[in-house]
């Protein structure tokens, strides 16, 4: 069990410390190519936090471990909302005027039905896989033509140009991008590794492993984007960035998985955990949108959400003692 816990660790590190380097050296590299900030960090970077889930999904869904890819998707889903954002919101309650935020919410919240309507027969079919890349292509359509129209006008622009590096050449950055997803590769092997044969030593399922172990370790980029921009006071990086994750998670890790392998899955996974998934994105639609272009998560929100995933986490954990 030394070994796969190891394994565990090595992975989750260096899948933190690949995603820095691709969010590094692909905001580097877009913006030599005078690529607007804001359009760098409403796909570039929301992109490049959410590589770890999609190359653990598809290290596990060719390692024949397609549920846990499912179940880093909705658990990453759910720690964005109950652990990232609560935490951020905690240390500082989040409020920002952003009409570019203000769009991405109902998004956000009719991808995350999306599941829900492709899972009904228990089934992960390689066309609902092909279904929601299509619909991750139509998104990255979408916002690029909505980052065009309010370029110069929305406050999270600045932000997201403080967050591009400066002082590193682009050809240092493609170099250092290379090595970011090569990080990313070897990290996402480990950890599928590890989870999986510590599932089997545990007589646990790989649902549960990708809802917890997983699914946590995926979303500490999120969550140190999140804690780092609610200290600076820069919220629309906090928001935005569970925003794009969980739009990004939805259709191109589960999309990912179904691509290359269909799978039945887990009925848990579509009866109990997916609801949940969705309530918890229900919770944060409601909290966040307000009348204007506002988008306020307080800290009374914090908590709660923050309450409500360490019961859910409870309730997993008791599930397999």
């Amino acid at each position: 069990m030394i070994l796969e816990l190891a394994a565990i660790l090595a992975g989750l590190l260096l899948l933190a410390w690949g995603a820095d380097r691709v969010v590094e050296g692909a905001g580097v590299i877009a913006r030599a190519f005078n690529v607007p900030p804001l359009l760098i960090g409403l796909t570039v970077l929301g992109f490049a936090t959410s590589l770890p889930e999609m190359l653990v999904s598809a290290a596990a869904a060719l390692s024949g471990a397609p549920n846990l890819a499912v179940a880093n998707a909705l658990g990453s889903n759910i720690a964005n909302i109950g652990m990232v954002t609560a935490i951020a919101a905690i240390i500082r309650p989040l409020h920002i005027q952003s009409q570019t935020l203000r769009s991405e919410l109902p998004v956000m919240l009719a991808v995350s039905v999306t599941p829900v309507v492709l899972f009904p027969d228990g089934v992960l079919s390689r066309m609902d896989g092909l279904l929601l890349l299509a619909g991750l292509v139509v998104f990255i359509i979408w916002v690029l033509r909505l980052g065009l129209q309010t370029r110069g006008k929305d406050p999270i622009e600045a932000e997201y140009a403080a967050e591009i590096a400066t002082g590193i050449t682009p050809g240092r950055a493609a170099l250092v991008l290379l090595l970011g997803l090569g990080t990313l590769a070897l990290g996402s092997e480990a950890l599928v590794w590890g989870s999986r044969n510590l599932a089997l030593r545990l007589g646990i399922s790989d649902l549960v492993i990708g809802l917890t172990i997983v699914a946590i370790g995926t979303s500490l980029p999120e969550l140190a984007v999140s804690v780092v921009g609610a200290r600076k006071g820069e919220h629309g990086l906090a928001l935005g960035n569970v925003i794009g994750s969980n739009i990004f998670n939805t259709l191109a890790v589960i999309g990912v998985a179904g691509a290359i392998r269909p799978a039945i899955l887990d009925p848990d996974a579509v009866v109990l955990h997916l609801p949940i998934m969705l309530g918890f994105t229900l919770a944060f639609f409601f909290f966040a949108y307000n009348a204007g272009d506002t988008i306020r998560i307080g800290r009374g929100a914090g908590w709660l959400a923050l309450i409500g995933f360490i019961a859910y986490l409870a309730y997993l954990v008791g599930t397999v003692i």
